[in-house]
This record gives C-alpha cells, sequence and structure tokens, in this order.
C-alpha cells in the first residue's frame, strides 16, 4: 500500500474489509495483528481506521456493511488506483467484468467496485 506520497496509476492506494459486525472484527485484529482502531465518523455510526501501532499510520480500514457500503461482500478489497475512472468502468465491462457497486464520488475522487471475469472483486478508485 502506497501511503507515503500521492498514489499512481496501478498502486493500491487501500483495502478494507466490509462485515456486518465491524466491531468484533475490528477487535478481533486488535488482538490478532495488534492493530490501534481509530474511530471515523459516518453520520450515526462509526467505521475504523486500523493504525499500525509503531508508526500511528492506517494499515487497513474496518467498515460496517451499511450505507454505501451495503452489499459488498465480506472480503479484503483492495483499491487499485485508475487514471480514468470512467474509461476503466467501460472497459471492465467490455471484457466480461461487472460492477456490484456503482460509482461514488466525494473529495474530487471516484470509486467503483467490480468483479473481473475469474469472479475476484476489488475497487477501481481514482484520485
Amino acid at each position: 500500500m502506497n501511503t507515503s506520497q500521492q498514489p499512481k496509476p496501478g498502486d493500491i492506494a487501500w483495502i478494507d474489509l466490509t462485515v456486518a459486525n465491524a466491531g468484533d472484527v475490528r477487535e478481533f485484529y486488535h488482538e490478532v495483528v495488534g492493530w490501534t482502531p481509530a474511530p471515523v465518523s459516518m453520520g450515526d455510526y462509526d467505521d475504523f481506521n486500523m493504525l499500525i501501532p509503531a508508526e500511528g499510520k492506517p494499515a487497513a480500514g474496518i467498515c460496517h456493511a451499511k450505507g454505501v457500503n451495503a452489499g459488498l461482500p465480506p472480503q479484503w478489497l483492495i483499491h487499485i488506483v485508475v487514471e480514468d475512472l470512467e474509461k476503466s468502468v467501460t472497459k471492465c465491462q467490455a471484457l466480461g467484468g461487472e460492477i456490484i457497486a456503482d460509482r461514488r464520488k466525494a473529495d474530487g475522487t471516484g470509486c467503483c467496485v467490480i468483479r473481473d471475469p475469474g469472479g475476484a472483486v476489488a475497487a477501481l478508485y481514482q484520485t
């Protein structure tokens, strides 16, 4: 994960996990790997950045399966940086992939969760 500089196309910019019981899973990873949870307000609930203790840098996110994350599979999801989100989404579909979570845009960035022809899920992310 590229955390020291602006991610470039092709980089894995982020990884997160969306589950129904984010609080329990947050505690699991806190106990098993030592990540320190930091709440991220989502309005009426918190998702979590999981921090590397010695560095205080985010390693991953653990999210509730609600709001924009409702319907995402309970698996670790990589966010791959693309230069042009719309172009990548069009190519994904043309090559047998599918959109499983519609495009989201915030603060000049965009994200779309896809399933590739082999069945694997990833997010395309435009900075």
